[in-house]
């Protein structure tokens, strides 16, 4: 059996099927729709394969138009929008069963030298100090985990843990603010290829984010009492990553009106360097 990192470098891993054509595997899992964050990190593989290596991406902007069926391969369609003496632009469509589920608009740009400056890195634990996210859960319910979850155990390809305790009782979600913040890696290697870590990375920008939204209504591994969609997505990369070594991603909800909540997040390194700011719109529909 493969491991979790090594499925997650395969479905990053893309047929190039024309010029500007990419197909992407679905997995067949018994979940409603597809993976926002493997769309995404999909799209972002596709757009990528069409540029200049020497470029990396500095921001990509998307939308979750139609939910993914899983099982069912993505077709990834590029259009080479612009290539620039520093700059290069590229929009993707992500298409499945002949309907547009996705789209995404990617930027690269050659890197230059220039001024400095960043927000400081919030002080919180270490991953060392902090439970795995499958062990605070264990914890919680006595020692065994639901099928669902530990289904989810397997196959999930990164490490999370969670800054601060889960919140299980209406009691501890009374006070809590609307913010999270986890430390992620991936559970092994992801090669060399700098495209591949930029892209895990927005895979696992899609698993949290939301979160923040959540936190003051309902716990974060408990029964949903709301069906959840991602609407839109954008990121912006600032420096060079590594999806395989931790790093901190801060979560936090600025608003939630009608239906939708709003979260932005900001992803350090263990040096405290600010490497990905990014920003979420979800859908929260009240389950009947």
């Amino acid at each position: 059996m493969t491991s979790p990192t090594d499925r997650l470098v395969g479905l990053l891993d893309l047929e190039q099927i024309d010029l500007n054509i990419f197909r992407g595997r679905s997995p067949d899992e018994s979940l409603q729709r597809v993976f926002g964050g493997q769309v995404a990190g999909q799209a972002l593989v596709a757009a990528g394969r069409t540029t200049d290596g020497d470029r990396p991406v500095h921001s990509l902007h998307a939308y979750f138009l139609r939910p993914g069926r899983p099982g069912v391969p993505i077709v990834y369609q590029v259009e080479r929008v612009r290539d620039g003496r520093s700059f290069t632009t590229r929009r993707v469509v992500a298409v499945q069963q002949g309907r547009t589920i996705f789209n995404l608009t990617a930027s690269f740009h050659h890197s230059e030298p220039g001024f400095e400056h960043q927000v400081a890195a919030p002080r919180v634990p270490g991953p060392e100090e902090l439970p795995k996210l499958a062990d605070e859960i264990r914890e919680h319910l006595g020692g065994e985990l639901p099928s669902a979850l530990r289904h989810m155990e397997r196959r999930l390809a990164f490490d999370i843990r969670y800054v601060d305790r889960l919140r299980w009782t209406a009691r501890e979600l009374a006070d809590a603010e609307p913010r999270s913040a986890v430390w992620m890696r991936a559970l092994g290697p992801l090669g060399d290829d700098p495209l591949v870590h930029t892209c895990a990375l927005t895979y696992a920008s899609d698993m949290t984010l939301l979160d923040a939204v959540r936190i003051p209504v309902e716990p974060l591994w408990g029964q949903r009492g709301f069906d959840m969609a991602s609407l839109d997505h954008a990121m912006w990369f600032h420096r060079p990553i590594h999806a395989d070594q931790w790093f901190l991603y801060q979560q936090e909800s600025p608003i939630a009106t009608g239906a939708r909540g709003l979260a932005r997040g900001q992803i350090f390194d263990r040096e405290g360097r600010l490497l990905v700011s990014v920003m979420q719109e979800g859908l929260f529909r009240k389950m009947p």
